[in-house]
């Protein structure tokens, strides 16, 4: 890209496989659903691509009609399970303390709803670094579409040229490709660094600290 010699002021993050780990939740989640109505149809591997699109994007593709069933079944699981479950990922809260110390300014730009988003703050005490939310309530179009980024960015008054955004899916990746911003994947996705490369990223995180070199922000 023409800008990647400006300096990263602001970063969107996607929150569930990037900063929260919420993989087993959701495998679990999709897992129990489908097992009740589809008995030994559906192994972990088919629920792969499940992780990442919007809950009706990913039941739709199983039966339309039923979307709205399993959308409520799906949840009702899900936020049972949610605190027992899920989990910071490794210097999630040191990094991103330490970035907003340094002045760097942060987003959140998820597919998930916000009352889900904003536990899974509150689980890992980070809500308070974010300047903005944007989550499936706020847009018409979830990602890749740029709405959601070019929402978060409005909302944060920032530049195109100096925003990055970091996520563990093909959606974060095209989603900022869309909004003209520069893009990094994590290596910690479920669905591994090799899957996110064919998307192109500008950076592949290998622990969430990378991004002190990326920002310039000293590690210590």
């Amino acid at each position: 890209m023409l800008f990647m010699d400006k300096p990263i002021t602001t970063i969107l993050f996607d929150f569930d496989g990037t900063l929260l780990d919420t993989n087993e939740l959701i495998l679990q989640s999709f897992e129990q659903l489908l097992e009740v109505h589809y008995p030994g149809r559906y192994t972990r591997t088919d629920i792969l691509p499940f992780m990442g699109p919007t809950l009706a994007e990913s039941f739709n593709s199983i039966d339309p009609a039923k979307t709205e069933q399993f959308i409520g079944e799906y949840r009702e699981w899900n936020l049972a399970n949610h605190d027992r479950l899920a989990v910071e990922f490794d210097g999630v809260t040191e990094v991103l303390t330490r970035l907003a110390a340094h002045g760097v300014r942060m987003a959140i730009v998820s597919t998930k709803r916000n009352d889900m988003v904003q536990k899974g703050l509150d689980l890992i005490g980070i809500g308070h670094l974010f300047e903005t939310v944007v989550g499936l309530d706020d847009v018409t179009n979830a990602k890749p579409d740029p709405e959601p980024l070019l929402l978060a960015m409005e909302r944060l008054g920032a530049a195109k040229d100096e925003v990055l955004m970091v996520g563990d899916n093909f959606h974060d990746i095209e989603g900022g490709k869309n909004a003209g911003v520069r893009t990094a994947g994590v290596a910690w996705s479920a669905k591994g660094p090799e899957f996110l490369w064919n998307y192109g990223p500008d950076y592949m995180l290998t622990h969430i600290s990378d991004l002190y070199a990326i920002t310039g922000v000293p590690a210590e």
